[in-house]
C-alpha cells in the first residue's frame, strides 16, 4: 500500500503543524503531522460533524478512525462524563492523539485497530469521519461493524461529502440500520445519523 493517512506506518517525513479549534466555548490545541489526515487544521467535514452532535453525549463513545484526535478530544473536553475510546490503524496518528489528549487535559482510551477489530465492547455513540480514499469496501465494513456494536438506543454519526458517495452510502446504511437520517448538510458535506442495527442486513 502507498503511504496514505490510512497506512499503519506512514513513511513521509515529519512536518509538524499546530491546529487550533474552538468547540462549544472551549479552545483546543492539536499537534498534527504529515502522513495523517488533515495536517494543520480541523477539516471542514469534521467541524460539521462535531457541530451536529447532540447537546449531551453520555456512556461509551468511540471515535472510529480518530486520526490525530480532533473528534475524540473535542468530545472528551465537552462531555467529561463520557467514556471516550479512540481508534485508528495509523500509528503516527495514534501517537499524536495521545499527546493531544494529554495537552488538552482529557482522558481517553486510545487503541491501534483496523476498524473495530481490536476494539472491545458496545458503544452508546460511534462517531466517524471515515477514510473515503480507503475505498467503499473498507468504510462499508466500518459501518456494518458499527451496527453490531451499538446498544439498543446507540447512534452512529458520520460525515461524508456528496461528491464522494454520500447518496450511495445512505442507501447502504439503510440496509444495516433500522433508522437513518441526514441531520445536516453544509457545503456538500452530509452528516448522517444511524440507529438500530439491522442484523439481517449485515
Amino acid at each position: 500500500m502507498n503511504d496514505h493517512y490510512y497506512s499503519a506506518s506512514p513513511l513521509s517525513d515529519h512536518q509538524y503543524q499546530t491546529a487550533l479549534w474552538t468547540y462549544r466555548g472551549h479552545d483546543l490545541k492539536f499537534k498534527t503531522d504529515a502522513g495523517v489526515f488533515s495536517k494543520g487544521e480541523v477539516d471542514y467535514g469534521t467541524q460539521v460533524l462535531l457541530k451536529s452532535l447532540p447537546e449531551s453525549l453520555t456512556g461509551r463513545v468511540l471515535d472510529l478512525g480518530c486520526g490525530w484526535g480532533a473528534v475524540g478530544v473535542s468530545v472528551a473536553k465537552i462531555f467529561p462524563d463520557a467514556q471516550v475510546v479512540m481508534s485508528d490503524v495509523n500509528r503516527r496518528a495514534l501517537d499524536l492523539a495521545r499527546e493531544n489528549a494529554r495537552v488538552n487535559g482529557v482522558s481517553a482510551q486510545i487503541l491501534e485497530s483496523d476498524g473495530l477489530d481490536n476494539v472491545d465492547g458496545d458503544f452508546d455513540f460511534i462517531l466517524t469521519n471515515p477514510p473515503i480514499r480507503a475505498g467503499k469496501q473498507v468504510i462499508y465494513r466500518m459501518f456494518a461493524d458499527s451496527a453490531q456494536r451499538l446498544g439498543e438506543t446507540g447512534q452512529l454519526f458520520l460525515v461524508i461529502r456528496k461528491q464522494q458517495g454520500a447518496e450511495s452510502a445512505l442507501r447502504y446504511l439503510k440496509t444495516v440500520f433500522h433508522q437513518v437520517d441526514t441531520v445536516e448538510k453544509s457545503s456538500g458535506f452530509w452528516v448522517i445519523r444511524c440507529q438500530g442495527g439491522n442484523q439481517d442486513g449485515v
